[in-house]
């Protein structure tokens, strides 16, 4: 038996009717005309117009993410889903394995009049780093949880860990404590 990832619908029965919510997986409104106006320049499969929607709407995903939101097996199942858009170079990709970061390159966005608010979750990896540097010089003793609410929740928070990570092994930070306990300071 397979898990569906999918709501299940919302039943409300009322005595002289019975209403069946079913709730909207576009999260974003505008994806619907982003998708058409690609599939009319590129005539998109279907596999490709859902791996862009979920991309669109997601701004960014790793392979691990996408396979997961796709519902498949594993991330070896992604290249049908993605070959011809990152060929075509409508979506880009940054890291390897599963933890590729595969996102809709910005001037097709534009190209299409596609608007969506900047979010954090593409920043690059050394401007991170000197964003939890600053973070850190302004709150010493800050715990990664308190470090990534301050920064940006929509950053994962294994990004901000291996960048801690790194900045603590450049001397650029200092870590105290262990586990859960763990904060930083700069060193």
């Amino acid at each position: 038996m397979s898990k569906c990832r999918r709501p299940a619908p919302e039943l409300t029965e009322r005595h002289d009717r019975v209403q069946v919510t079913v709730r909207r997986r576009i999260i974003k409104p505008e994806v619907i005309n982003f998708i058409a106006k690609a599939d009319q320049t590129y005539q998109l499969t279907q596999r490709e117009r859902i791996a862009l929607g979920l991309l669109a709407q997601h701004d960014a995903l790793t392979a691990r993410e996408l396979a997961q939101a796709l519902e498949l097996p594993s991330v070896e199942s992604l290249p049908p889903w993605l070959k011809r858009p990152l060929e075509w170079q409508l979506v880009r990709s940054v890291g390897r394995t599963q933890a590729t970061r595969y996102f809709i390159d910005p001037e097709l966005l534009r190209s299409l009049d596609f608007s969506a608010s900047t979010t954090l979750k593409r920043i690059e990896p050394h401007r991170l780093m000197a964003l939890i540097v600053e973070d850190v010089g302004r709150y010493p003793f800050a715990k990664i949880s308190e470090i990534h609410q301050r920064i940006g929740v929509e950053i994962p928070r294994s990004r901000i860990r291996r960048s801690l990570e790194q900045l603590v092994r450049e001397g650029t930070l200092h870590q105290e404590g262990v586990r859960s306990g763990t904060r930083y300071r700069l060193a």
